[in-house]
């Protein structure tokens, strides 16, 4: 299917073409928007405000510190390890106009995951939340890191206040894991010597990596997906397009500076990078950061101080949000934009949520290598629930067969998209790139969908073996791989169930060597070496596997009995 396909099947307001040369990289849609809307807040987290001046002159101090204390050339790659806290913000647009290439790192990362990512980028920088340092200290001799920025929570607070925050969090709630790292700067000092320093501007163009943003492999090894600033600003203009769809006031959707966006996903997902750092950044909008998301009585305390109009999240995080008591009682008169993805949207949550907000949930879909937003539904009545909607502006979508045919409307096939936002390609995985790219530009995505006639496309069931908790991608073979490392697992393999919380949970079944082992080791030593949404909510031990003749173990067949 050609992209205009979708042209009269997108609702009143949303354009079916994009200026794509409307901006030069994601730094010049930053500078623009602080000088434009200036006075206006950008960021808010833990009772501070920054406005975009504020934002600007944090970012230029931190780039000039990069480009005036470190040998660190454009080009080269500087790894974010950050919750939602506004030293993200200021760090990775700070690096950005220093023309480095951002790696976004997980907090959650295991040691093992942390070294393979850091390793594998190449980067030689690192900043990353005192909470993490133990960590760091654990990897740093196996990675090319020279420089190391510490960020603590109450950096950005008043002293007094800052003080306070970063004691609690140290010595009461004992959140810092004792470590050594005496080579460390501090991320107030880095502001502080930077302030009185001017950065030069790198030039930049749409075909440059801006972002390395890793995704699990099937090989049991992430891929850094390189992600460009041509990417990254194309995926902006698509979104925004989507949100120009006129409401019911005949205006669009979303206004100049006049909306607040909750923003309890991770910054360092590519979903919230771009809707919550880029769309609302251009539009001058105010985007409140959840630090702790699971953290649902704070959340919702949270949610109480704002007249909030927007909120991105995934069923999860819905879920939980419902369930707490105190969310009747907020205040949802000004919430007209609720979008869900990472992980299948339930109906029931969907009807749930309308019921209570008044506000109808929007899927839609996209992958880590789509920047990542693929498609989506229109917004309000138009929504079609069970639906991962029609293709952003400027998108094609197919399906083929597996001979690489392409199928008619209402046939399933794997899913292949086309458009400006996917991906230059994997870093250093030649092989890995012609695999998911063909000569043409379309990019396999491993998920076999059905196109309806009226261009709506549902997603059917997934090609690949990964499982999705939580919005997060979990590939069956790294966790095979680190549970094959156990002395006393024979074979094993991870399959995903259907989990009412996480949307799916990882069922792992073990073949035990001869003298046995228990669940609660394997449980231990899978805390112990994976990131804890990867770790099995199932462990089953079992005498066989099933296999092919050739000794492949046969997944399909484990989630058909379990």
């Amino acid at each position: 299917m050609q992209a205009d396909f979708w042209n009269d099947k997108r609702p009143q307001g949303v354009p079916s073409t994009l200026d794509l040369s409307a901006y030069s990289s994601v730094v010049e849609v930053f500078e623009r928007s602080c000088k434009r809307f200036a006075d206006r807040p950008a960021f808010s987290n833990l009772g501070v405000t920054l406005t975009y001046a504020e934002l600007e002159r944090h970012s230029a101090a931190f780039a000039a510190w990069l480009q005036q204390h470190t040998d660190l050339k454009p080009g080269e790659r500087i790894a974010v390890q950050m919750p939602n806290v506004l030293q993200y913000p200021i760090t990775v647009f700070g690096a950005l106009r220093a023309g480095l290439v951002v790696v976004n790192t997980n907090p959650l990362y295991t040691e093992r995951e942390m070294r393979h990512q850091f390793q594998d980028s190449g980067a030689r920088a690192l900043v990353y939340l005192n909470m993490f340092g133990s960590r760091v200290q654990a990897v740093l001799p196996d990675t090319g890191i020279d420089y190391l920025i510490e960020a603590k929570m109450g950096d950005l607070l008043p002293a007094a206040k800052g003080w306070l925050v970063n004691t609690v969090i140290d010595k009461f709630k004992k959140m810092v894991p004792a470590y050594q790292l005496p080579q460390a700067v501090s991320f107030k000092q880095v502001l502080r010597q930077g302030r009185g320093q001017s950065h030069q501007a790198v030039p930049q163009v749409l075909d440059d990596v801006a972002v390395l943003q890793y995704t699990g492999g099937t090989t049991g090894l992430a891929k850094g997906a390189m992600l460009t600033h041509g990417n990254l600003v194309a995926n902006m203009l698509q979104v925004l397009a989507c949100f120009a769809q006129h409401g019911p006031d005949g205006q669009p959707l979303i206004k100049e500076g006049q909306e607040v966006m909750i923003a309890p996903l991770p910054l360092y997902h590519i979903y919230a990078f771009t809707a919550n750092c880029m769309c609302m950044m251009v539009t001058g909008n105010h985007n409140v950061l959840i630090t702790n998301p699971r953290d649902i009585a704070g959340f919702i305390k949270e949610l109480g101080k704002w007249r909030f109009t927007g909120l991105l999240g995934l069923n999860t995080l819905f879920v939980a949000l419902m369930d707490h008591p105190g969310f009747k009682a907020l205040d949802f008169s000004a919430l007209k934009v609720t979008n869900s993805g990472g992980t299948a949207l339930v109906k029931a949550t969907a009807e749930r949520w309308e019921a209570l907000t008044g506000c109808r949930i929007v899927e839609g879909y996209g992958l880590t290598e789509t920047s990542p937003v693929a498609s989506t539904n229109p917004y309000g009545k138009l929504a079609r629930l069970g639906t991962v909607g029609i293709p952003v502006v400027g998108t094609a979508f197919k399906v083929i067969d597996d001979d690489g045919n392409e199928q008619p409307l209402g046939e399933r096939g794997e899913l292949c998209i086309k458009g400006p936002q996917v991906m230059k390609g994997y870093w250093q995985q030649a092989e890995a790139t012609a695999q998911a790219l063909d000569a043409e530009g379309w990019f396999k995505t491993g998920d076999i969908a059905i196109i309806d006639p009226d261009g709506f496309t549902r997603i059917v069931d997934r090609k690949k073996d990964m499982i999705i908790v939580s919005g997060f991608n979990v590939y069956p073979n790294e966790i095979e791989d680190v549970l094959m490392n156990h002395p006393q697992v024979a074979s094993c393999a991870a399959i995903g169930v259907p989990d009412e919380r996480s949307g799916e949970a990882v069922k792992l079944f073990v073949v035990p060597r001869a003298g046995g082992v228990s669940v609660e080791e394997l449980k231990a030593y899978c805390k112990a070496n994976l990131t804890g949404y990867k770790v099995p909510k199932h462990i089953v031990l079992r005498d066989s596997l099933p296999m092919t003749p050739v000794g492949k173990i046969l997944r399909r067949e484990l989630r058909d009995t379990a």
